[in-house]
């Protein structure tokens, strides 16, 4: 099974892209992230992956609101991740229809949160984020990076039960210069679990190359610019995903 994405980041109400996560480059793509994610559902979308940019800069949840009336009115399965940091965000969204949250500094941070939250509601549900610069896990919206290497924090999480795992090579983020379809497919090999890749989607060779990998454990892909930029369509991909698998 593999499943195609679109991404929806969140800031200051708004739906916008950054460039390699540098909050100084930001271009927005709609006033309305409610909108936004209907129109990719209305194209075939079962899946949205929403990120509360404000959230990840400030460490809590700031655009909740529209991420849970979004999981609320529409059919489509919501992940969201940014600002995640304590059990109470975790069950605001969990138990209000949100179908699956992203941990990703708090893994570096505080890390007996996240295996708590692992132990607590599976990882199926909770998805543990590693944006990945030059193999290193980067952390609280990209501004730091920490020591940890990206496959390593991925081994350990699986004992404590983690099942999904979002990589983003951070280089290729809005890019739109291919994903790093090697170290996805490497993260997938040695954790023997599902991961989805983000960053650098900008045509449908991208997508078939990683639906190439399923093998290895690559279960979806993560495309925001390029859907934005008219560079993929949204219902080609899903034909494309449909007619490989």
């Amino acid at each position: 099974m593999f499943t195609i994405y679109p991404a929806i980041d969140i800031r200051g109400g708004k739906c916008v892209r950054l460039l390699q996560g540098d909050y100084e480059k930001e271009t927005v793509y709609g006033d309305s992230p409610f909108t936004m994610a209907k129109s990719f559902e209305d194209k075939g979308a079962t899946w949205i992956h929403t990120v509360d940019l404000d959230g990840a800069k400030k460490g809590e949840p700031v655009n909740h609101e529209v991420v849970l009336k979004t999981a609320q009115e529409l059919s489509a399965n919501v992940q969201i991740g940014g600002g995640i940091r304590t059990s109470a965000s975790v069950s605001q969204y969990l138990d209000n229809g949100v179908a699956r949250v992203i941990l990703g500094s708090s893994a570096i941070s505080d890390p007996a949160f996240v295996k708590e939250m692992l132990r607590t509601y599976g990882g199926k549900r909770v998805a543990i984020g590693i944006d990945a610069r030059d193999g290193y896990v980067a952390t609280h919206g990209w501004l730091k990076t920490s020591e940890v290497k990206a496959e390593e924090l991925a081994q350990e999480l699986v004992e404590f039960g983690a099942e999904t795992f979002i990589m983003t090579d951070i280089s290729r983020d809005g890019m739109l210069s291919g994903p790093n379809v090697e170290a996805i497919a490497a993260l997938g090999k040695t954790t023997g679990k599902e991961v989805i890749a983000s960053g650098g989607m900008s045509e449908m060779k991208d997508i078939a190359d990683l639906v190439a990998r399923i093998d290895d454990g690559v279960s979806g892909a993560i495309i925001g610019k390029a859907l934005y930029t008219g560079r993929i369509s949204l219902e080609e991909a899903l034909k494309e995903v449909s007619r490989s698998c």
